[in-house]
């Protein structure tokens, strides 16, 4: 039994998301950003995985402990916004200021108190529970992680990550991105790729945590920039959907979406494979 990946894409996100959770089905999985990193390390360059970008099944959200220190609780394989119907929601609400629900100023989504308690705890609104690991307990390696874990980490320290384009030597030891990324070494392998396919010196780090409001719960999915060659690496072409700027946790929850759904199939029952044209 192979896993094999499929890209779905629509210009509503939830659209997209609904298309992805459709083909996975109850066997399969949409790719969260270490997936993604993970499979383009993985992969040649011509590869349409190094080609274009990805949203991906990963989530941020802000919240409030209960002692009062604001934390990012990045979620893995899906969180808060992992069913299209909470996009709705969030879509379809009074977008007044003082509405609970809907966006923030800036975009991302706004989420209750309960879901941001429960985020916490590992506790997901499908019912799901999932392992939370502290930032420096992940930091240090865990083994097995399951395909569906959250990390926090201190806002703090997560809003003092330099912005914009930095040499891949900084981004190996920078708290976003060994979360992002699901660990030092998945990072460390995915930087040694990217920076091989152009020889460039630095790679693009973006989050939105020096503008927000932390009082605010919210939460924003994460995408993975790309394009054809991946012209503009060096951060020289830096605009718009297909611009070459690393990973992001900084754009709007109102967008188009590229997600990719992994299912198993089984090669002898598959057409995928078979060889239509007769031998010469």
């Amino acid at each position: 039994m192979n896993m094999e990946a499929e890209i779905l894409f629509d210009s509503y996100l939830p659209g997209a998301l609904q298309m992805a959770l459709d083909y996975a089905g109850d066997d399969g999985y949409v790719a969260s950003l270490p997936q993604l990193l993970h499979a383009r390390a993985n992969a040649s360059y011509d590869n349409i995985i190094w080609n274009t970008w990805f949203t991906s099944n990963t989530e941020e959200s802000v919240v409030t402990t209960p002692h009062g220190n604001h934390v990012v609780v990045a979620v893995h394989g899906g969180g808060i916004y992992a069913r299209s119907a909470r996009f709705e929601r969030m879509y379809h609400a009074n977008q007044a200021r003082s509405n609970l629900e809907g966006f923030t100023g800036q975009y991302a989504g706004k989420i209750s108190e309960i879901e941001a308690r429960d985020v916490l705890e590992g506790k997901l609104p499908c019912g799901t529970e999932i392992p939370v690991y502290p930032y420096d307990e992940f930091k240090q390696g865990i083994a097995d992680l399951p395909m569906r874990y959250g990390v926090i980490l201190d806002y703090d320290l997560a809003r003092k990550s330099t912005q914009g384009f930095q040499s891949f030597d900084a981004l190996k030891d920078e708290p976003n991105m060994i979360v992002r990324a699901g660990g030092v070494e998945s990072l460390a392998a995915y930087l040694d790729r990217a920076q091989a396919r152009h020889n460039t010196k630095v790679m693009g780090n973006f989050h939105p945590f020096d503008y927000i409001n932390p009082d605010q719960p919210q939460t924003r999915v994460l995408f993975l920039a790309g394009n054809n060659g991946g012209v503009g690496s060096e951060g020289d072409y830096n605009y718009g959907y297909d611009s070459e700027n690393g990973i992001g946790g900084y754009a709007c929850m109102l967008n188009m979406a590229r997600y990719a759904a992994v299912v198993p199939q089984n090669a002898s029952t598959s057409v995928r494979d078979l060889p239509f044209s007769p031998s010469s």
